[in-house]
């Protein structure tokens, strides 16, 4: 079994777990309110920001040019391709790309960006990949889960955001980050190993939080 396969076997009550949420039901089948979707993709726009920052430290901290190159690619097509989607929405709000970053983080967006960044700071390219990785292959299964049955309707309220994140390229960016994680982990040591598999287990814990914390609109309590 590969490394990334035995992460998501680690993983896969909370994986599980996510793909019956309420949030991530009632974006399937459409009929989550726009208001908590709002709220989501508010929060989310921030949170992209500093996924870049992570894949601009994978870059920094890779050990040879392709990778390199491939993490600085993902830390601008971060920015630019799923912000995109976000500044449309944006428009549909009549709201700036400004006022849409200038949201106050949600206090689990907080912590799981902090969780991030601080591996980003102090870690290896195996373990910034790795911390990241939840993110990308959650949504991608995520996508395609709620698109098991077709592609949505074209008056879907959603059907940008299950196009994007069920789409092949979308899909790429996950199977990259693994096999870089499969390669890295090869030579990682032990305990090396133990911190991958702890920040793969808290990201992906956090990825049910975010949806959780959307579908509740979790506001800062003081």
């Amino acid at each position: 079994m590969s490394f990334s396969n035995r992460l998501r076997t680690l993983a896969q009550p909370i994986w599980k777990a996510q793909l019956t949420h309420p949030f991530v039901m009632a974006l399937g089948n459409g009929t989550l309110p726009e208001r908590k979707f709002k709220y989501y993709i508010l929060q989310d726009a921030r949170f992209l920001g500093d996924l870049a920052r992570v894949f601009a430290a994978g870059a920094v901290n890779a050990p040879d040019s392709e990778s390199a190159l491939r993490f600085a690619k993902l830390a601008e097509e971060t920015i630019v391709v799923e912000r995109s989607l976000h500044e449309n929405y944006g428009r549909q709000w009549k709201m700036t790309a400004k006022q849409m970053t200038a949201v106050p983080m949600a206090p689990t967006n907080y912590a799981y960006t902090r969780h991030m960044l601080s591996v980003a700071q102090s870690g290896s390219a195996a373990e910034i990949a790795v911390v990241a990785l939840p993110c990308a292959w959650i949504y991608c299964v995520v996508g395609q889960h709620l698109l098991k049955n077709g592609p949505p309707k074209k008056n879907h309220p959603y059907r940008n955001w299950l196009m994007l994140y069920a789409s092949p390229e979308f899909a790429e960016v996950q199977q990259w980050m693994r096999k870089k994680v499969d390669q890295w982990a090869k030579t990682a040591g032990v305990e090396e190993q133990r911190r991958m598999e702890e920040s793969f287990l808290i990201s992906s814990r956090y990825e049910w939080m975010f949806w959780d914390m959307a579908w509740n609109e979790e506001q800062w309590p003081v």
